[in-house]
């Protein structure tokens, strides 16, 4: 059991089988969350996997939770481009590009995520690169290469840690540097103009014995090009392109064999063409175009552009045999300037440049701790970060329209969070196959709003995006506002191993998500909250409280069964899930009629913790060896499965009328009730070029029930059940020197909805108003069918 290193055999499995393996199994933590650190990997003499998911070894039947890690050959093998590759792949996980973005990662795990990426609003699922939390969705969208592993962890986490996530967590694992020199070369070229370049190098500086000890350098650099899948036809701009600069550079200081400082250095320059919609709707001249791809977005101010960037520092110590400090400091910063068309035409109906400003400073130090029987580890973490969106929203024609000289609502809202945390997870060894893991997170949130809401009532964009200096006709909201929230979260599980086949467990974890001020909300308009006779227009204690939205908790159980069978022929992870959501955070936009004459002339933000939900379901995954040595020496015919089932059910969901519309109208959002995945693998050993390698021919079908894009059901927008056909082969040369790969994707060419916009259902229970002249309801889809193919060398 823990603290005791266990071995699982394998006779007869090859060397990919089992990479395969660790990269289909989770690999982490018991019952409520741990990612794998840096250091998991395959080792041992080629029949031993090993893992070390809760900073010290095991094998990987002796991690409890359900968690699944893909290895960089894996991603490679299936030509995985982003992150929301991983969606097709993993059970019950949502991954997709925000509406209208090109890098704005929307996350939802087990029915628990947040769409809307505006400041102000917490992630529901945490996203990682390397030990590093990333605090806003901008620029959270990561190119996969130069890899070491992702992974993906379901349920709430935060005992072990960085910061608490009441969802799940993705982490993505750079590639740690070696004390060999090399370097690599990756080009990729594909369908729509695409071409890929990315040169890896790593160059020890010093050896382990030289005076100053082992120093080591390495990085990548990385660009990214594709034509547009369709075309703006108003300004000639490819729609759904990409244009890429990326790259990373690290450091890494071992003075001696228990010291370590890593410096990490990571940066993004994405200049593609604003990303914009498909209307559903003809409108006036203007109908719907056949080509998904194509839109008449007229809107191009701002310049569409995002930076972002950031550097961290690792220090790690072993001052014992059982004891150990980590200490990891972090800053990054990322500005997105965009040009959101919402209506998706040539006039200016409903049209929102926007900027989003973020910057964040954490600090986390833990201490690990590893015995006989007791393991473990306590930890803090310290995060200070703001986040700054301005953005107008102009609505000229719906003033001509009004015969009004012109209509502008414009948003400031700079929202600072500053939290701080204290964690313990530890594993104790009841016998030798039975241990009981506990924990807990106790955390302070501090979260401050600056906010500014403000009409123009004449033409053109406000003063920050280059339009006329002049004053503002109506002010909407102008606060500033402050509020705490703290939380203690528990988590427990208890692991038997009946013999080194089987693992099974049982857990609780809670989870929790800090509450906060609706960034979009039109404060004016709040009622006598306080009873005091004034009105909220004049009561800033009105406005506060209108805006305000409190903490959301989640209570998760979970047992588990992990299995090898028939000789490592057959294993998998089976998890089924429990969760009680409480205090939903519910954000929305609605429009706002404020002269009562049936027409919205702008929106607002709308958040309250209007429901409660209960959410269960179940998770496998697994592999399967079918056949060995059948067609040849050395073949086989692999099988990689994974199904997801989750059954979403609101208890209670209070509308803006005061009644319970849970089984009535509202639906979670981004959350099918079935994924599944299927992929054949023949492998071989196969000489190319007069090189040893092996070859590996595969074809996948992933699968996706029905999705709702919001919390109400629109029959347009909705994504109908769908299943994606993906085929490709690879080669590699015995001593990794040489790999080439051919990949298809989406090969039956679907067309399917991942995000959208919605201004023209009226649901007087949610508070939704229509929202400008021409009807806006436009439709974001993911990519049609691509080839592409890659060279790899490795000098």
């Amino acid at each position: 059991m823990t603290g005791k290193l266990h071995s699982i055999l394998f006779k007869g499995v090859s060397k990919t089988s089992l990479l395969a393996y660790c990269a289909t199994l989770p690999l982490a933590l018991g019952g409520g969350g741990a990612v794998a650190q840096d250091d998991a990997a395959s080792e041992g003499d080629g029949d031993v996997i090993v893992v070390t998911s809760r900073r010290r070894e095991e094998s990987l039947q002796d991690v409890p939770i359900a968690v699944s890690a893909f290895s960089s050959e894996q991603l490679d093998n299936l030509g995985a481009v982003d992150l929301t590759d991983i969606e097709a792949i993993t059970p019950n996980v949502t991954l997709e590009t925000s509406r209208s973005t090109n890098t704005t990662l929307t996350a939802f795990i087990r029915g628990v995520g947040q769409q809307d990426p505006v400041a102000g609003f917490e992630a529901g699922v945490g996203i990682y690169i390397d030990d590093v939390y990333l605090n806003r969705p901008q620029a959270a969208l990561l190119d996969i290469y130069d890899v070491e592993r992702i992974e993906v962890l379901r349920g709430p986490q935060g005992t072990l840690y960085g910061r608490n996530t009441i969802g799940g967590a993705v982490k993505y694992v750079t590639r740690r540097l070696s004390s060999e020199p090399y370097a690599k070369l990756r080009l990729t070229g594909g369908t729509y103009g695409q071409f890929d370049a990315v040169g890896t190098f790593n160059m020890p500086l010093a050896t382990s014995d030289s005076s100053v000890g082992e120093l080591l350098l390495g990085g990548s650099v990385a660009y990214m090009r594709r034509n547009g899948f369709g075309e703006n036809l108003v300004n000639d701009l490819g729609n759904y392109d990409k244009d890429l600069l990326a790259g990373r550079l690290a450091l890494e200081w071992n003075p001696s064999s228990d010291f370590s400082i890593r410096i990490n250095g990571d940066w993004t320059d994405d200049n593609s063409n604003p990303k914009q919609g498909h209307r559903i709707l003809p409108f006036g001249p203007f109908p719907v175009l056949d080509n998904v791809y194509d839109t008449r977005a007229g809107l191009n101010t701002p310049e569409q552009s995002v930076v972002a960037k950031g550097v961290s520092g690792v220090i790690e110590w072993n001052v014992s045999d059982t004891i150990t400090v980590k200490n990891i400091l972090a800053y990054r910063e990322d500005r997105t300037e965009s040009p959101i068309d919402f209506d998706s035409l040539p006039i200016a109906d409903l049209d929102v440049p926007v900027i989003y400003d973020n910057s964040q400073f954490s600090e986390e130090f833990q201490i690990l701790y590893e015995g006989d029987r007791l393991n473990g580890l306590v930890g803090f973490y310290y995060l200070d970060a703001n986040a700054l969106n301005v953005f107008d929203v102009v609505l000229d024609d719906l003033a001509a329209f009004l015969m009004l000289p012109g209509l502008n609502a414009f948003t400031s809202s700079d929202v600072d969070t500053s939290t701080w945390s204290i964690f313990g997870d530890f594993t104790y060894d009841l016998t030798d196959t039975i241990s009981l893991s506990f924990g807990g997170r106790y955390t302070e949130d501090d979260r401050t709003i600056d906010l500014l809401r403000q009409r123009y009532f004449s033409a053109g964009f406000s003063p920050i995006f280059g339009g006329p200096d002049r004053p503002a006709t109506l002010i909407d909201a102008d606060i500033n506002a402050t509020a705490n929230f703290s939380d203690f979260s528990p988590r427990a599980s208890l692991t038997w191993e009946p013999s080194v086949e089987h693992t099974l467990y049982a857990s609780y974890s809670q989870g929790f998500k800090g509450g906060s001020f609706d960034p979009r909300c039109g404060a004016n308009a709040a009622p006598d909250l306080d009873g005091d006779g004034l009105p909220g227009a004049v009561d800033v204690d009105d406005q506060i409280a209108f805006c305000r939205f409190e903490p959301e908790e989640i209570d998760t159980y979970e047992i588990g069964w992990k299995n090898n069978l028939f000789g490592g022929r057959f294993r998998s992870s089976l998890a089924l899930f429990y969760s009680d959501y409480k205090d939903v955070q519910v954000p929305g936009s609605v429009g706002v009629d404020a002269d009562m004459d049936g027409i919205a002339e702008t929106f607002a933000g709308v958040t309250t913790n209007a429901a409660a939900a209960t959410i269960y379901g179940l998770e496998l995954e697994g592999v399967a060896t079918l056949a060995e040595d059948m067609m040849n020496p050395g073949d086989s015919l692999n099988y990689q499965f994974s199904l997801g089932y989750i059954e979403p059910e609101f208890d209670e969901f209070i509308g803006r009328t005061g009644a319970n519309i849970a089984d009535d109208i509202v639906v979670f959002q981004n959350t099918p009730k079935l994924t599944a995945f299927n992929q054949l693998t023949y492998a071989k050993p196969k000489s190319l070029f007069g090189r040893d390698g092996d070859l590996g021919i595969y074809t996948s079908v992933s699968y996706r029930s029905l999705t709702h894009q919001f919390s109400y059901e629109i029959p347009a927008l909705d994504q109908e059940q769908f299943a994606l056909l993906n085929a490709g082969f690879y080669w590699t040369s015995a001593d990794g020197g040489l790999k080439l790969s051919v990949h298809g994707t989406n090969l039956t060419d679907q067309r399917y909805i991942v995000a959208g916009y919605d201004f023209v259902t009226s649901v007087p229970e949610l508070g939704n108003n229509p929202l400008g002249l021409s009807g806006v309801q436009t439709a974001f889809y993911g990519d049609p069918r691509r080839v592409m193919g890659t060279i790899e060398v490795q000098f």
